[in-house]
């Protein structure tokens, strides 16, 4: 996006709130990879559509430092939650201490381990919205452990579907993580299970409804 629409944007919409504000900007300073943090704008549609789905519960794949699980639990209704996976167990201690700086930080639940070991042991049907943004690689199979625990007209949303644009481009033949995309919108497109849409929002977020 255009940096002055995007300033555009971010001015004329609700402020990101100070903890989230803060919580990325020591991410920027202490980690790599701060492009995986969802971000003001982002945040800010996660919340709203929290708040439009009104779910009880929701499954996250991939927390990193918990910005975007933030904004689902700042969505959230009263005794209401959010089971949140992250692979990377030396985030565990990083990500607590985000937590521990929101007033929402009850509402979260974390998992430490593979997600695709994690999920089987949750109850069919338990969750009415889920988020998948982790390796790209596996998307499809995230998809597919994830859809049997959504309820009917239940959600998932699907982060990063347009990869910086390279899902129409020419794909280098090691570009695992772009294969993973496409794989994944290739087969989504025709899966009759599910609504979808996808939205230029940051790098591309789908909404699929479970039938």
């Amino acid at each position: 996006m255009d940096s002055k629409l995007e300033e555009y944007i971010l001015s004329h919409i609700d402020a990101e709130p100070g903890v989230l504000k803060k919580i990325d900007r020591d991410a920027h300073v202490k980690l790599l990879r701060t492009s995986m943090i969802s971000g003001h704008l982002q945040g800010r549609f996660l919340k709203m559509l929290t708040q439009m789905i009104r779910p009880e519960r929701i499954l996250e794949i991939g927390t990193f430092i918990g910005y975007s699980t933030l904004c689902f639990a700042e969505g959230l209704e009263e005794n209401a939650e959010v089971h949140t996976i992250e692979i990377d167990d030396e985030l565990e201690g990083y990500i607590r201490s985000n937590f521990a700086q929101s007033e929402f930080g009850n509402k979260i639940k974390l998992h430490i381990g593979d997600a695709l070991q994690i999920i089987p042991e949750f109850e069919e049907g338990s969750f009415d919205l889920a988020f998948i943004d982790a390796d790209k690689e596996q998307y499809w199979e995230y998809f597919e452990t994830t859809l049997p625990k959504i309820r009917k007209g239940g959600f998932i949303l699907v982060d990063n579907t347009l990869w910086y644009g390279k899902v129409v481009e020419e794909v280098e033949s090691n570009d695992w993580a772009t294969q993973g995309i496409l794989e994944f919108n290739r087969k989504l497109a025709n899966d009759d299970r599910v609504e979808k849409v996808i939205l230029p929002i940051r790098d591309g977020v789908t909404i699929i409804r479970k039938k």
